[in-house]
């Protein structure tokens, strides 16, 4: 297994940051239709009928409802990691549809449902919802991101008109645009690659037909990111241990995995620590914490002995606060999660995902797929330092990590 350093991570991140295709050359966009029939699309899920016209002299996907069908999908044959997508719709006021992007379907996930991020259309004006542009998660977490908190957003669509959609997704932001005003921003990097499928809604058993029209459908492909080991599973190659507790690699036939343990009477904190800095990042990792208190440090500063480091870390624990962001010789809590949440999306005893976004001063953190935490503008904490796992001084202690990954453009 063959892993990569920060720095070189850094090089990559540095040349494609999210948000900076906004500005990129026009001329790189590709029709995503032929505009004649439906030639690289398949139609997945329900019987929405599904044509094309020319209206106003422009070819036009016209989806029609029809009754006991559910969810329909006119869907490319190809995937898109990064990139930005552009396009035109116009709704019935009664119909809710929208756009999925890196979308997949797959026999072992619900028997082959459409799923992944959807960017929502939502002509919700007699329940004055309107959140068109907004990002749902099909079939799989729901919500991510709304226009609850965007008045600007919701005011700018347009019933009964053509509306028009931007969408740049370049690692783990996805940002829409609707009529040229920001709306959705989010961080999430649970899928990096998929098709994109133009959603006709079920309407249960209604008669009457209902109808959303998509044009001018636009991409510029950017590649896509991809996950990177920073620990190759078998040394601690790149990596140093710092006072408190013993650290050791187990191998297993499910794959090697980091085992660190420590006695109660241990007052230091026990650090595996990566030896290179770091700024922007994404990184993913599996946890499991038998006993005691943990947790993923980033952008840290090292100290001799006692905690070891100053900085953030994301909470991991047998029982408590997961997830949680926690700021050690500064703020301390900075983010604390409720004991009711924590039990939605915490395991005890198994094997945990978390992702830890720290892009400038935003900070995400996700657990097994829930958003745990963020900070959107947080200018007082750090910019720079070092990665960490923690085990906590002072308790017994039992925590396991692996596929300890960053994400990374692909070359």
């Amino acid at each position: 297994m063959r892993h990569v350093t920060f720095s070189a991570i850094l090089c990559l991140i540095l040349g494609a940051a999210p948000g900076a295709a906004h500005a990129a050359d026009d001329a790189d966009f590709k029709p995503l239709f032929n505009g004649k029939n439906f030639d690289g699309f398949t139609q997945r899920g329900g019987k929405a009928k599904y044509t094309i016209e020319t209206i106003e002299g422009v070819p036009t996907i016209v989806g029609k409802s029809v009754p006991n069908t559910p969810n329909s999908f006119m869907c490319t044959d190809r995937n898109y990691g990064d990139f930005i997508l552009e396009y035109e719709f116009k709704v019935d006021e009664a119909l809710n549809c929208g756009v999925q992007i890196r979308s997949n379907s797959i026999p072992t996930f619900k028997n082959g449902v459409v799923h992944g991020y959807q960017v929502e259309i939502d002509p919700d004006v007699k329940r004055n919802r309107m959140w068109t542009a907004g990002i749902y998660d099909e079939s799989r977490r729901g919500w991510l991101n709304d226009l609850t908190n965007n008045e600007p957003a919701r005011k700018a669509f347009k019933p009964g008109a053509w509306n028009k959609i931007r969408v740049e997704a370049v690692g783990d932001s996805i940002k829409t645009f609707l009529n040229g005003v920001p709306a959705a921003d989010l961080v999430d990097s649970m899928t990096q690659t998929g098709f994109i499928g133009l959603q006709v809604h079920g309407v249960g058993k209604r008669e009457d037909t209902l109808t959303v029209m998509y044009r001018n459908l636009r991409i510029k492909d950017l590649g896509q990111h991809v996950w990177k080991p920073i620990w190759d599973g078998k040394t601690f190659e790149g990596w140093e241990t710092m006072t408190g507790g013993k650290w050791e690699i187990v191998e297993d036939k499910a794959g090697n995995y980091l085992h660190g343990t420590s006695a109660v009477s241990e007052k230091n904190h026990g650090m595996f620590i990566h030896k290179e800095k770091v700024k922007d990042f994404t990184l993913r990792l599996q946890a499991k914490i038998l006993k005691g208190n943990s947790g993923v440090y980033y952008r840290v500063d090292k100290l001799k002995g006692g905690v070891n480091v100053a900085g953030f870390q994301a909470e991991l624990d047998a029982n408590n606060d997961v997830g949680g962001l926690y700021e050690t010789n500064g703020r301390a809590w900075v983010s604390q999660p409720k004991p009711e949440d924590v039990k939605k999306w915490w395991k005890v005893g198994e094997w945990n995902e978390m992702t830890v976004s720290a892009h400038g001063t935003r900070i995400v953190v996700h657990v097994n797929g829930f958003k745990t935490a963020e900070l959107m503008n947080d200018e007082k904490g750090r910019r720079e330092g070092f990665l960490a796992l923690q085990m906590h001084g002072g308790q017994e202690m039992e925590v396991m990590f692996k596929e300890i990954e960053v994400l990374v453009p692909s070359k």
